[in-house]
């Protein structure tokens, strides 16, 4: 009865499925909680469940991808890494923009005004006021650069400069990598074979800032207003008795000829500029637009025409701009070309320039060494003016033909050389004298000129210094004073010409453009040698030749003077050196030495009616002698110098921008391409 009630009364039957869980699944402790470490047993679980191909094209296709990934990184990187520095770059550079002022001025400068003060800027020399006596200015290093322009051009890439200085840095770390040695010169290793002539292409104005630099008067002093009384006193005599002619004769107030071209007028055009006289120089400029006519049946030496002419014309064209000046040396420089045409390429010593011949004097086919290789300045300075080419290619082949030949001695050279064979003769005598001395002075000018890119000038001028020092320099008694003698056959003999006396402004010069320090020193010792050729003479006036005392005797000087040489020219050289060494140490000494031969001129050549007269006897204060003639060069050199000397404004022909031809002529330093 009970089962079957309680059968009955049960429920209905269910299944049930029984699942075992381990202990650490079990809920509480560690069971399905979505931590990582489950989803990684999941998906371990799953990978597992993949079939071994399924899992192999998995892996493949991964591989891949990070293969691709690899390359894509190498190949865009670079692009991204320069287009991000770029950008920085871009943002540092960004121009200014009117009413946004920089955050950082100092790092981008505004540029300056025109009229700015100068003490902004320290690395330009003051130009007014004149410098203290005791003011020396050392020898710059040597490099090759274009001459310090204008301060409106410095202001004017002030802002670039700034912002190129590391490129500048690098770029300079270079060139002192590159530069050599030469017997104590620092030289910059030319980087073309081609002479500059090669890149001549078009003619050349006249920089604004050249005609710039003269426009106005500058401030003068006494002593040079004395200078400006002497000039206008020899300009008087010339404008009364020999206007047009080359030469005046003051005491027969008459006028001498050798080409017939008005010498002494063209010679002293820049002087006039450089001095201030306007009226003078107007009145000078009218006879060259109306009278100058090269169109003349007339022998002309090549040397003296070329640094007369050819230089005063190019002189004055650079100082005033006025086209006149550039147009007649143009024809003056084609009608003297005729001179080149010899066997040798070494030119004639006299040119016809009406028929367009040339010829070697009548007892001779010889030329100077000197006369040859002294119209380089000139006729290169052409070339660059008019881009005829044919100017600079004549002369340069000459200085390399000298620059090869044998027949030198240690750098020097004779004095003669023939116009057939291009050798040079009379072998065995070496003077820094007459027939030779110009060579050396346009072996250093040439190479300043050209911004010193010309290796071999420097080397045969540093060559020939050396050459000096070995054969030619001795000291006298009893005061020690250091002269250039000559060399013949192997004899000394203490000679010294007063030509000689261009050598210690030429070595000054040298060492200014970074050449050796004992190339000034030397200077100041044959500075002083030419002021004593002046002092030891009893006018005060040295004479064209002296004679050295070697061994000391009582009674004697170190100056001897014989009775042929003891005539005065009038000549510059010594007043060139005395500009040279005051602008370049400041030493008051030198414009004291050039007052004293300014006065002795003065008192012992000047004549009342107007003009100076050359005197045969240097040693008769009573009687000099007078001889009659006043020389161009004494207008165009002597008169230029004192006046140059006598100035404390070293932008008056700034030593940087010009270079001087033989006959004081400034023209053009290159300003490198």
């Amino acid at each position: 009865m009970y089962s079957a009630a309680a059968a009955a009364a049960s429920p209905p039957r269910r299944d049930f499925i029984s699942v075992t869980l381990s202990p650490e699944e079990a809920v509480g402790t560690g069971g399905y909680n979505n931590s990582k470490a489950w989803r990684r047993r999941s998906c371990w679980r799953k990978w597992k469940q993949l079939s071994r191909l399924q899992r192999s094209v998995i892996l493949f296709l991964f591989a891949f991808l990070a293969v691709c990934g690899v390359i894509s990184y190498a190949s865009m990187g670079e692009p991204w890494k320069s287009l991000t520095n770029k950008s920085l770059d871009d943002q540092r550079t960004e121009p200014e923009v009117p009413g946004l002022k920089l955050a950082n001025p100092a790092v981008l400068p505004a540029p300056q005004k025109v009229d700015a003060n100068h003490g902004d800027y320290p690395e330009l020399p003051p130009q007014k006021p004149p410098k203290p006596p005791h003011f020396r200015r050392g020898p710059s290093n040597l490099q090759i650069k274009a001459p310090r322009r204008d301060v409106r051009l410095k202001t004017r890439h002030n802002t670039s400069r700034a912002v190129e200085e590391p490129d500048q840095a690098d770029k300079e770390e270079k060139t002192e990598k590159s530069v050599i040695s030469w017997r104590g010169a620092v030289i910059e290793p030319d980087q073309s074979t081609e002479p500059p002539s090669s890149k001549i292409k078009e003619p050349e104005k006249p920089s604004s800032v050249e005609a710039e630099d003269q426009k106005e008067p500058v401030p003068i002093n006494e002593r040079q207003m004395a200078v400006i009384e002497a000039f206008r006193h020899a300009w008087k005599g010339y404008k009364d008795f020999a206007w047009g002619h080359d030469e005046l004769k003051p005491l027969s107030k008459s006028y001498s000829e050798w080409f017939g071209l008005g010498l002494t007028l063209i010679d002293a055009l820049d002087t006039m500029w450089i001095l201030g006289l306007k009226e003078e120089f107007e009145e000078a400029r009218k006879w060259v637009a109306n009278n100058l006519v090269f169109d003349k049946n007339v022998d002309v030496n090549l040397f003296e025409s070329t640094i007369r002419i050819l230089g005063g014309l190019l002189s004055t064209y650079h100082l005033s701009g006025d086209s006149l000046f550039l147009e007649k040396a143009k024809d003056i420089g084609n009608r003297l070309m005729p001179a080149f045409k010899t066997p040798s390429k070494i030119p004639y010593s006299d040119v016809n320039i009406g028929r367009g011949t040339a010829h070697p004097p009548r007892w001779t086919s010889d030329s100077t060494v000197a006369e040859v290789t002294s119209i380089q300045l000139e006729f290169r300075e052409l070339s660059r003016l008019t881009g005829d080419e044919k100017f600079q290619k004549a002369v340069d082949e000459v200085m390399k033909h000298v620059h090869t030949l044998s027949g030198k001695n240690d750098g020097l050279v004779p004095m003669f050389i023939n116009t057939n064979s291009g050798q040079f003769t009379h072998l065995g005598v070496y003077t820094l004298g007459a027939r030779a001395d110009s060579y050396y002075e346009y072996l250093l000018k040439q190479w300043i000129q050209g911004g010193k890119k010309e290796n071999e000038l420097l080397e045969d001028y540093m060559r020939a210094i050396e050459g000096v020092k070995k054969h030619l320099l001795q000291r006298s008694q009893p005061k020690k004073l250091t002269f250039v003698g000559e060399l013949a056959h192997g004899h000394f003999s203490a000679k010294m010409d007063h030509l000689v006396c261009f050598l210690p402004g030429t070595l000054a010069l040298g060492a200014h453009n970074g050449l050796t320090a004992d190339h000034m020193k030397l200077a100041e010792a044959l500075i002083e040698t030419c002021y004593q050729m002046y002092a030891q003479v009893e006018t005060g006036l040295s004479p064209e030749i002296v004679h050295f005392n070697l061994h000391a005797q009582k009674g004697h000087k170190d100056v001897e003077i014989k009775p042929a040489d003891r005539h005065n020219l009038l000549r510059p050289e010594t007043v060139e050196s005395l500009f040279y060494m005051y602008r370049f140490t400041g030493d008051k000494k030198y414009q004291d030495w050039g007052w004293e031969i300014l006065q002795n001129f003065n008192k012992y050549t000047r004549v009342p009616t107007g003009g100076y007269t050359s005197i045969n006897n240097v040693q008769n204060p009573i009687n000099p002698e007078p001889r009659d003639k006043m020389e161009s060069f004494f207008l165009g050199e002597t008169l230029k110098y004192m006046f140059l000397l006598f100035s404390d404004d070293i932008d008056l022909i700034n030593l940087d921008k010009y270079v001087f031809n033989t006959e004081a002529h400034p023209l053009p330093i290159w300003v490198p391409a």
